[in-house]
């Protein structure tokens, strides 16, 4: 593996391996010197052509820990503003040694493009491209999911067969819909989408996921063992509600999930959510606050996933996580 661009390049062999070096990395977050050396020389770019905030950070956190030197690019205020291109871009930061470009980008594809147009030589890592991919929510989303629902224990080496995942909200414009969709699948999880007809994407008989236009009956129905809501993306919208759903008041009583819906899920059940919330649209203060609302662990989840991303990209992932010397230990202190 060269390169993360989409979760549709992942086998069933390759996601497991991400997510078990994970759970490495995971473990060695706990200790008073979280820093291993592993990374120690080489150059990670953050270059976000999109704002971010939990992304950002997570990668920047992520290659840190690692020992990577990072180098944060925004566009805006950036030689990108003044009109330069993705290719002048990319060879600047070739130009400046960067073993890793973690790329996000309005345009779909524009991560691809990247990794095979020969503008840099390192690694490319998908931080999400317009309405198409986020391989690596995806897989924080699985990791979290795995940790949850498969067993007590230890739950190296196991997918997620078997295991009911409802994704509610707006899957047209979702990159992380799309890319659970297809890793869910591969991990042998059974999908339902369930959306205005609005904001179901063309096409998506071909996704491997039933559809369904009714929270209620999904909920009662299939049992699903974990809801994951997607945020109402009303910046993608040409207003409000751009005439996909007549308002938010209507969009909350039939897709929303609240205190009712929530004590209507199985009692082990779990909920998801990629960020930011819409508190009051898509999920309420109760259901986002629950117990049972793993959102925040999403997040914590994101830092260790990611460390295994740029470890398997830029070390090979060939031997066990590094453990800090006693001399690196005091340098790192």
């Amino acid at each position: 593996m060269k390169h993360l661009l989409s979760t549709a390049d992942l086998t069933l062999a390759d996601a497991i391996r991400i997510l078990d070096t994970a759970g490495s990395m995971a473990a060695t977050q706990g200790r008073e010197i979280k820093k291993l050396p592993t990374l120690r020389g080489r150059t990670v770019v953050n270059l976000f052509f999109e704002d971010s905030t939990r992304t950002r950070i997570s990668f920047e956190t992520a290659a840190k820990r690692l020992s990577a030197d990072v180098i944060n690019f925004s566009a805006k205020g950036s030689s990108v503003s003044k009109g330069e291109s993705l290719k002048d871009t990319a060879l600047t930061l070739q130009a400046m040694g960067a073993d890793a470009v973690v790329i996000r980008h309005h345009a779909s594809g524009a991560p691809h493009t990247l990794a095979t147009s020969g503008w840099t030589h390192g690694a490319v890592i998908n931080a999400g491209d317009g309405m198409h991919q986020h391989p690596t929510q995806a897989l924080l989303d699985a990791y979290t999911l795995r940790r949850h629902l498969s067993g007590p224990g230890d739950v190296t080496g196991r997918d997620l067969t078997g295991l009911r995942v409802a994704i509610v909200g707006d899957v047209l414009h979702s990159r992380v819909a799309r890319s659970n969709v297809q890793l869910l699948h591969t991990l042998g999880a059974d999908v339902t989408l369930v959306a205005p007809p609005t904001l179901v994407p063309v096409g998506v008989e071909a996704w491997p996921a039933k559809v369904s236009y009714h929270l209620d009956e999904t909920i009662a129905d299939d049992k699903p063992d974990a809801v994951m809501m997607l945020r109402v993306q009303r910046e993608r919208m040409s207003s409000a509600g751009g005439g996909f759903f007549p308002s938010p008041l209507e969009y909350t009583r039939r897709y929303g999930l609240d205190a009712r819906r929530l004590a209507a899920l199985s009692d082990h059940a779990i909920v998801l959510h990629p960020g930011p919330m819409n508190r009051g649209l898509e999920i309420s203060a109760d259901a986002a606050d629950s117990p049972r609302a793993v959102i925040v662990e999403q997040v914590a989840n994101g830092v260790a996933v990611r460390m295994a991303v740029l470890y398997l990209l830029l070390a090979g992932g060939d031997a066990a996580p590094a453990r800090p010397t006693n001399d690196e230990a005091k340098v790192n202190a």
